[in-house]
């Protein structure tokens, strides 16, 4: 569907109205503190005194009640792609969907076109099995799986397939992108969160995006049990089309999303991008509208 320019304006304005609304109602539940007085920054251009325009952004629609989770080498804030809830899936067994995840990591991971080889399938959703059952005996946050662990499990069987997926794994648990390799230390509740990946590289940025993605999915699971819907805007959304490794699972969890009441929003300045994949068009059909801009 093409809009002209009057019907974005008055989106424009809808979406002021709203934000608007968000500070009212975030600040009935939670006022707004007494602002305490900062230290004097040495200047403009001092990088101590110098906010991300995606933090500002963040904290001016929620009066500075949002969370802002920046993802970069040199961040000391982590999410944990192990993580999981138990109303993961609608199933009787949540890890049955966390596997299906942890494979799709581990084939951008391994790369390669044809993906995952049968074996290193088979491997994998063996060790993800064995690297949870401490926590689900016993569900506290210490007991929750890292990717070590799965790094560890997969060098103890005997397969020769997945050793190497162990390999293809060590850069980010022993390697210089370990980042992933930690549990979760953020506030992932907050009623509006922002994940910041803009300073992942090019490669990272895929697997970032793909674990931004789980994560958000487990948000929505929680809040749907609560009765909550989840409204989730994600940028650069061609990056997650663009690799077949990551396109069939983002598709499934486009669907899913819908179904768990979840509202996505996928954003792109690349469009010639987004249309050369194969997948999009499930995209498209499980989208209730499309907005296009001039090219």
């Amino acid at each position: 569907m093409v809009v002209g320019m009057a019907t974005v304006f008055l989106i424009l304005l809808i979406v002021i109205w709203i934000s608007q609304f968000l500070i009212t109602v975030v600040n009935k539940v939670a006022p707004e503190e007494e602002p305490k007085k900062k230290p004097a920054t040495s200047g403009a251009s001092s990088d101590a005194g110098t906010m991300d325009a995606i933090k500002a952004a963040v904290d001016i629609l929620t009066a500075g009640k949002g969370q802002v989770i920046k993802i970069s080498p040199n961040s000391t804030q982590f999410i944990n792609p192990m993580d999981i809830n138990a109303n993961y899936s609608e199933e009787d067994n949540p890890l049955s969907l966390k596997a299906d995840f942890i494979l799709s990591l581990c084939e951008l991971v391994v790369g390669g076109k044809e993906g995952l080889l049968p074996v290193e399938k088979t491997v994998i959703d063996r060790c993800v099995h064995l690297i949870y059952r401490k926590y689900f005996a016993d569900p506290c946050p210490e007991n929750m799986p890292i990717l070590e662990d799965l790094y560890n499990a997969l060098l103890q069987q005997d397969e020769k397939e997945a050793h190497h997926v162990a390999t293809a794994l060590e850069i980010y648990v022993k390697g210089s992108l370990n980042l992933f390799n930690h549990r979760t230390n953020v506030n992932v509740n907050n009623r509006i969160v922002c994940y910041d990946i803009k300073e992942l590289g090019k490669q990272m940025k895929k697997l970032g995006m793909l674990i931004v993605q789980d994560q958000v999915w487990g948000r929505v699971t929680a809040n749907r049990s609560s009765g909550k819907s989840t409204r989730y805007y994600m940028d650069e959304m061609h990056l997650l089309l663009k690799e077949e490794q990551t396109a069939a699972y983002s598709v499934e969890i486009w669907k899913r999303f819908r179904k768990w009441g979840g509202i996505p929003t996928g954003l792109t300045q690349n469009v010639k991008d987004l249309l050369s994949s194969r997948e999009v068009e499930n995209i498209f059909e499980n989208s209730d509208m499309i907005i296009m801009l001039n090219q």
